[in-house]
């Protein structure tokens, strides 16, 4: 008698555990963030940008450095960039200095390739979107980044351009909004530029997500290792009703 009620005991005892493991499991996936909702907001948050951000001027200062040396630039250029909804991004360049070949070759080509994608007729196909790319939650990627919480998605664009990203994005998991973006090209922008990765963080600025930080570190034969740090400051964001 007293065997099978120790035995009792023991299997009651490990019902319990195994009735409390899947409970704390079930639990743990009821906090997991809904991927698709999440999704849908991300949609939601770059269409009402689009729709409600009429304007805006920044300050972008670019920095390029070479090899190793990530304290001294071989070039620099302040540019302040205006953009207009249906017009695109016209830019002024204040200020420039280092290498006149780098100057020329690598930071003016950066500039008409952001004059490119900001054309209004094709804006929309570099928007970081469920139509644009292919979404997958990073199942436990969920951080904390400037304050907020923020869920990781694996991002492939449905079409490859050097514009389109391979990587991963991390969005704001109350309003869809963009916090960070990091990964590679999935287009080469030329059979130069050898192998690219790069990152850019975004804030919530006037209500809506907005460059902050970006870096682009690339290696080839030709020019080997290269890093350009962009900075944008002193936003100056026109909003209004949607149109």
């Amino acid at each position: 008698m007293r065997r099978d009620g120790k035995r009792g005991k023991m299997r009651m005892t490990m019902l319990a555990g195994l009735l409390m493991g899947i409970a704390l499991a079930v639990g743990v996936r009821a906090q997991q963030p809904d991927g698709t909702a999440i999704i849908q907001r991300v949609d939601a948050a770059a269409r009402s940008r689009y729709d409600h951000v009429l304007g805006f001027i920044v300050t972008e200062h670019y920095a390029v450095f070479r090899g190793s040396d990530e304290t001294h630039p071989a070039a620099e250029m302040t540019v302040r960039t205006t953009y207009r909804k249906g017009v695109g991004k016209s830019y002024v360049i204040q200020q420039q200095s280092g290498s006149a070949v780098i100057l020329k070759f690598g930071l003016r080509p950066l500039l008409d390739n952001e004059k490119a994608i900001n054309d209004p007729a094709k804006v929309e196909s570099s928007w970081f979107t469920s139509a644009n790319y292919e979404m997958r939650p990073k199942p436990g990627e969920t951080q904390l980044l400037d304050g907020r919480d923020c869920v990781a998605f694996s991002i492939a664009p449905r079409h490859k351009a050097p514009n389109m990203i391979d990587g991963t994005l991390w969005v704001d998991a109350n309003d869809g909004s963009i916090v960070k973006v990091e990964g590679a090209p999935s287009k080469s922008p030329s059979i130069f530029a050898g192998s690219t990765k790069m990152m850019r963080q975004y804030k919530n600025i006037s209500g809506y997500a907005m460059a902050t930080h970006a870096r682009a570190e690339s290696n080839s034969g030709l020019f080997g290792h290269t890093v350009v740090m962009i900075d944008y400051s002193d936003y100056n964001v026109d909003t209004g009703p949607a149109r």
